[in-house]
């Protein structure tokens, strides 16, 4: 028998092997709740289990730069991971403004779209190329951010921040 049938004939065997090892696990699962079951309610509870955890999870997120403009702003931009997607994320530009002594939110907006980010470059050394702000009213305010080694820095996005709003400038 050649080589190359016989790596076939191995790759064929294994995918048969995982096929009936994922329906077996899926049976046996199946099997496992059916006999939790009984009379009652606790049948229900193990299936709802999953869902509870699922509505639990938060939405994993990191602080990836911030300022402080005086007493009058702080600005943070914060990534936050997709629920969907393991590997994209959005980035949220926050706007503060100090009130009876705590920072109060004032105005965000999502910088690029919604899930147009890679989470790991985001999230890693050199992920900000450019974060500049100035203490002035109106504050500008421009942001450039790693969109993956290999790209580079997206094209800066500019703000202005004027009475705690963000607008597109």
């Amino acid at each position: 028998m050649s080589s190359t049938r016989s790596r076939t004939r191995r790759g064929a065997a294994a995918a048969l092997t995982l096929c009936l090892a994922a329906g077996l696990g899926a049976a046996g699962a199946g099997a496992a709740g059916a006999g939790t079951g009984g009379a009652g309610s606790a049948g229900s509870a193990g299936s709802a289990a999953p869902q509870s955890q699922k509505s639990a999870q938060k939405t994993e997120r990191q602080q990836i730069a911030r300022s402080v403009l005086g007493d009058d702003y702080k600005i943070t931009l914060t990534a936050l991971r997709s629920a969907e997607d393991p590997y994209a994320a959005s980035v949220r530009l926050q706007v503060f403004q100090k009130s009876g002594g705590s920072w109060k939110e004032s105005d965000r907006v999502t910088v690029g779209e919604v899930g147009g980010w890679f989470w790991y470059p985001l999230t890693g050394k050199g992920a900000v190329c450019q974060f500049s702000t100035a203490s002035t009213e109106p504050a500008p305010l421009t942001v450039s951010l790693l969109v993956t080694p290999s790209i580079g820095c997206s094209d800066p996005v500019h703000y202005l921040v004027k009475d705690g709003r963000v607008y597109a400038h």
